[in-house]
């Protein structure tokens, strides 16, 4: 953490604490470092993450986003606030075909913020809107953070797809009502009223993306292709659309966006391996048994120790990247969580959701930083706080209703 703070890169931070450590302890020969950082990234599950990467640029580059949001606004336009209702409900569209917070906080951020300005919203409100509303994107399936967890946590990408989607929504709602409380209270504007025809046409243009997650989960609910490969099976689908329906995309934009595929997935990897490392001497020092005795200590009653698990974890997202958190704690948490006889897709969803809370919140809230930067405004001066606590709200809700996180992965994959 000091290495962090002192302005290190998150992944050499990692790896040149866990090699110290290596090298004072004597324990292991360091050849077994690399040797193990090859060993995490070559995992068949994480094949996935640069399949769903490149399947988002592909469908943002296809034109998809304004698709979306036409959409979004035939439907909710005409209600009181439109344009902000409208920003959340195109972020639940975009999530089921993006699955990356800050893809959607830039993509929309850059459409919906001049639009809402023009339209005399204020700029610290729309900012902080996109950038809460950038939360859903890793939330409702499909998600790079669920394919990064379940890799490192050994949990059923599957299930954890299908346990976001309630929560997602529910999020989507939350904030529409902040959204509604605000509209009211500042006598934001209403748009013209989309018609049936408007809103039938806008429909069809939207579709091909709108069964993106159709097509992810019902190939893995019915037993055609893993997650993984849902992951080739949505780049494929994106090039087909992108390349000869929507006729977007060019044949000779094809190595650009690869390109920026293979510079988006080499982070995350390069911080996986990194923080495997990390993992690794954390486990040889028995830091889980310390800590559940840490936290038994405390109070052995399973619900205060959940609370407390959130807690500690929004914290952590205050100060720590949401990737690089959970690459750090979750391979230490997640067994504490099956000893103390938690649900794991339940446990995997609350922090996913409790550390995507924290990239809306400074100082070092990703999706706030590229709103405001859209807007041109301050972090300090974006709208946030209302939103954090709806989200939070949904969260603990969460937390003691576990079936709002298990019915989905539970009836198409009983125990």
């Amino acid at each position: 953490m000091g290495l962090m703070f002192l302005g290190m890169p998150i992944a050499f931070s990692m790896g040149v604490a866990a090699t110290l450590t290596l090298i004072h302890l004597q324990v292991v020969p360091l050849i077994l470092v690399p040797q193990r950082l090859f060993v995490t990234i070559n995992s068949f599950p994480l094949m996935a993450v640069p399949f769903f990467i490149i399947a988002g640029l592909l469908m943002n580059e296809a034109g998809i986003t304004r698709r979306l949001v036409a959409l979004a606004s035939a439907l909710v336009g005409h209600w009181r606030g439109g344009l902000a209702h409208v920003s959340v409900v195109a972020s639940m569209f975009f999530a089921g075909v993006s699955g990356s917070a800050s893809a959607e906080a830039a993509a929309l951020g850059s459409m919906l913020i001049p639009a809402m300005t023009e339209d005399g919203y204020e700029k610290s409100f729309s900012a902080g809107l996109i950038a809460s509303a950038a939360t859903m994107g890793p939330i409702i399936p499909p998600s790079l953070v669920m394919v990064i967890y379940g890799a490192i946590a050994d949990v059923s990408v599957g299930k954890l797809f299908l346990a976001g989607a309630i929560p997602g929504v529910l999020i989507g709602f939350s904030l529409m009502a902040i959204v509604a409380i605000y509209a009211r209270r500042r006598g934001y504007h209403r748009g013209a009223r989309a018609t049936w025809r408007e809103r039938l046409r806008r429909t069809k243009e939207a579709t091909l993306a709108l069964v993106v997650p159709v097509i992810i989960l019902g190939g893995i609910i019915g037993g055609i292709f893993t997650a993984t490969e849902a992951g080739a099976v949505a780049a494929g689908y994106a090039v087909v659309v992108g390349v000869f329906v929507y006729k977007e995309i060019r044949w000779r934009d094809l190595p650009r966006i690869l390109v920026d595929g293979a510079n988006m997935t080499a982070i995350p990897m390069l911080i996986l391996g990194m923080a495997s490392i990390f993992g690794w001497v954390l486990a040889r020092e028995q830091f889980a048994v310390h800590l559940i005795g840490l936290l038994l200590r405390i109070s052995s009653d399973p619900l205060i120790l959940y609370f407390l698990i959130v807690v500690v974890f929004f914290i952590i997202g205050l100060f720590v990247e949401a990737l690089a958190a959970m690459l750090i704690f979750v391979p230490v948490l997640h067994p504490v969580a099956l000893t103390m006889g938690y649900d794991p897709i339940h446990f995997a969803l609350v922090v996913i959701v409790i550390l995507l809370i924290g990239t809306v919140t400074p100082p070092v809230g990703l999706q706030l930083y590229i709103a405001c930067a859209i807007a041109g405004i301050p972090v300090r001066q974006a709208t946030i706080w209302a939103f954090v606590a709806a989200m939070m709200t949904v969260l603990f809700l969460v937390v003691y209703v576990p079936p709002l996180a298990t019915f989905l992965p539970y009836l198409f994959f009983p125990k």
